[in-house]
């Protein structure tokens, strides 16, 4: 909570508020004043909202922030679960009520501001269903709801142009340019037509022209598809070339090394890649997802101008200065410093950078040593290559040929001495099998013979007992011997510590003195240091104050520049216009004709003239049709009086036909009955 307070205290004191509290200051405000301070907020953030609650009533001040507080989609916190307690803490103005709407507004001020300001005109008025039954209602609806998805639709054009930082002058120039370019392909194209019409079966050889540009594209697309399969198969040759010297190399090592050596070679390896996979790569990975993210952020953000990065840099400073304001404090406060953790931390700094350059070092060794066995085995491929394989020559031939002679004989002894041995092997395993079976034979009569005379399990429980025996035999003599040893070592022990303490005397009593002009020199240190510190600082506020100085004349000097190039348009435009009008003065005092004709005033001259003789022919037209518009609008009424006419005459007539069919029906009726 003092954090939340503390971040809206900072906010509050910077622009556009500029407060000025602090903690204690803050936290004494009354109700009314937090209820206002809240609707300063708000109307920084909607200038709407930017009244005095003093001159409305409380329930209309909390539906007023209710509903802003609703646009902006703010949801309460979870110990405020209902809305009529939320709604009372806002009326009231309770701490625990406001303070965290403050915190969440000052959070994303800048985002809340367009949020409000598309609100104005995205938020739908609802209208009952009742009115939307009339036509012209609806319509107007309708009308309203596609203003709505236009002004979305312009919105989201208008951020993408904000963010992409494309120029309308530079689209121009390309745009003009590409015109001219295809004016130009045009032109070429006609003259290369005009060219052809005129060579015999054109059209033939055109087709054939085609034909042939489809199959040179078709030999490109061939040729590079070889290519790729080239350099495929070179990759896959250098892969496996990689893999048999690695093989290689195994089996060497493997065949020329010890175990104890190849566990210290992997315990090495794993030492390494664990220092990689655990330390290095991590913090690599976490530097380059933080750049990764500050990247996007930059991106995501509007195009900044030369204003808002003034804005940054001042700030920076600003932060800079409290910083240095803050180190002079502590330093007047003489906080003790410990030493002695300070040298432990420099030193395991020291280390750390240490190993991590080592670390660097041996990767970058590795890298190197890859890079030279991919040289070697290139090499390699290209003596097979031009040669076959390797030659030997002169004296490396017959040193070759004296060391298979060698091996020859030496193979040959081994296999002799291999053939004695697995004959020996044989004769000797066969006596084994031999022994095995007399002995089981005179194990089972011993057993007999132990049941007969009633004692079995004799014999094992001999040979268990001078077993247990002569281990109880060597361990008292291994104990004796260790009491021995343990009790010559204690008076060596005491000869040498006696000699020690002997010994270093002299060297303690000179450490007592070192210590104590140590502890004098380090006094001396910490008050050099204090002295020093607190020069750098004034000496780095100075360095500020002439920044800021450095700064302020050269955003004055930009400004001035600025200003030149900005008169300097306008000069040249004048000078154009001023061309212009030279031109057109010249134009309109020429005695040729044709470069008066050129003239702007000749050409709304002559605009003007045909206007008013189309002027004159409207007015004639339109006084023909006002002459004759009274007899024609007579003559429509007869007619339509006519045509009514003749509707009534229709239906009279058909009237009159529908009664004299009714009649015939009813005299036929009576002629029945009468001859019934």
């Amino acid at each position: 909570m003092s954090d939340q307070i503390q971040f809206i205290v900072e906010k509050l004191n910077q622009e556009p508020f500029r407060k000025n509290y602090n903690l204690i200051t803050f936290d004494s405000l009354e109700s009314v004043q937090l209820l206002q301070l809240l609707n300063d907020v708000l109307g920084e953030i909607d200038p709407k909202h930017a009244v005095d609650i003093r001159e409305e009533l409380p329930e209309q001040t909390a539906k007023r922030m209710l509903s802003l507080l609703g646009i902006l989609k703010y949801k309460p916190p979870g110990s405020i679960s209902n809305l009529s307690a939320f709604r009372q803490g806002l009326v009231t103005g309770s701490k625990p009520v406001i303070h965290p709407v403050l915190h969440w507004l000052l959070q994303r001020t800048n985002e809340l501001k367009k949020r409000a300001y598309l609100a104005r005109f995205l938020v739908k008025l609802e209208v009952p269903v009742e009115f939307l039954q009339d036509d012209t209602v609806a319509d107007i609806n309708k009308q309203y709801e596609e203003l709505m998805e236009a002004f979305k639709n312009l919105h989201k054009e208008c951020e993408q142009l904000k963010t992409c930082g494309l120029s309308t002058g530079e689209i121009r120039r390309d745009i003009t340019a590409m015109e001219e370019e295809k004016d130009q392909l045009i032109k070429r194209v006609e003259r290369l037509k005009k060219r052809v019409e005129t060579v015999q079966n054109h059209q033939q050889m055109l087709e054939i022209a085609r034909q042939l540009r489809l199959e040179k594209e078709r030999e490109e697309s061939l040729a590079q598809q070889k290519q790729e399969q080239k350099n495929q198969l070179f990759h896959a040759e250098q892969r496996l070339q990689r893999a048999q010297f690695q093989l290689k190399e195994m089996h060497h090592a493997v065949v020329d090394s010890k175990p104890e050596s190849l566990l210290k070679k992997l315990e090495e390896e794993i030492n390494f890649n664990s220092y990689l996979a655990t330390e290095k790569i991590p913090r690599e990975l976490e530097s380059k997802k933080n750049s990764t993210y500050f990247l996007q952020k930059v991106v995501a953000e509007p195009a900044m101008s030369q204003s808002d990065l003034n804005v940054l840099e001042v700030k920076i400073n600003e932060v800079n200065a409290q910083i240095n304001q803050l180190i002079e404090k502590r330093m007047m406060k003489d906080e003790p410093i410990d030493s002695k953790f300070s040298m432990y931390r420099q030193q395991a700094s020291i280390i750390s950078r240490k190993k991590e350059a080592k670390a660097e070092e041996l990767q970058a060794a590795k890298e190197e040593m890859s890079s030279a066995e991919r040289q070697m085995l290139q090499k390699t491929s290209q003596a097979h290559e031009l040669e076959g394989s390797e030659v030997l020559k002169g004296d490396e031939f017959k040193h070759y040929v004296n060391k298979l002679r060698s091996k020859n004989t030496f193979y040959k002894k081994k296999r002799l001495e291999i053939a004695e041995i697995t004959a020996e092997y044989g004769i000797l395993q066969r006596t084994e099998e031999l022994l095995k079976q007399r002995h089981e034979a005179l194990q089972q009569q011993l057993q007999s013979i132990e049941e007969k005379k009633g004692i079995s399990g004799y014999s094992y429980t001999q040979e268990e007992l001078e077993r247990v025996s002569a281990v109880k035999s060597e361990m008292d003599e291994m104990k004796g011997r260790t009491l021995d040893n343990m009790s010559e070592m204690v008076k060596k022990l005491n000869t040498t510590v006696a000699e020690k303490k002997a010994s270093l005397a002299p060297v303690i009593k000179e450490l007592r003195q070192l210590r104590q002009k140590c502890q004098e020199l380090t006094q001396e240190c910490e008050e050099k240091k204090v002295q020093y510190d607190s020069c750098a600082a004034g000496l780095e506020s100075n360095r500020s104050a002439l920044e800021q100085e450095v700064k302020g004349l050269l955003e004055e000097c930009a400004q001035e520049e600025s200003n030149y190039h900005y008169i300097n348009c306008m000069k040249k435009n004048l000078e154009i216009q001023l061309q212009r009008a030279k031109e057109e003065m010249k134009a309109y005092v020429s005695p040729d004709p044709q470069e008066r004709r050129k003239a702007i005033r000749e050409q709304y001259i002559r605009i003007i003239l045909e206007q008013e003789n189309l002027g004159k022919k409207l007015r004639e037209k339109q006084k023909v049709v006002r002459e004759s518009h009274g007899p024609n609008m007579k003559q429509i009424k007869m007619w339509q009086d006519f045509e009514q006419l003749m509707e009534c005459k229709r239906e009279c007539f058909l009237k009159q036909q529908n009664q004299t069919a009714i009649g015939q029906v009813i005299q036929e009726g009576g002629k029945d009955r009468l001859v019934l």
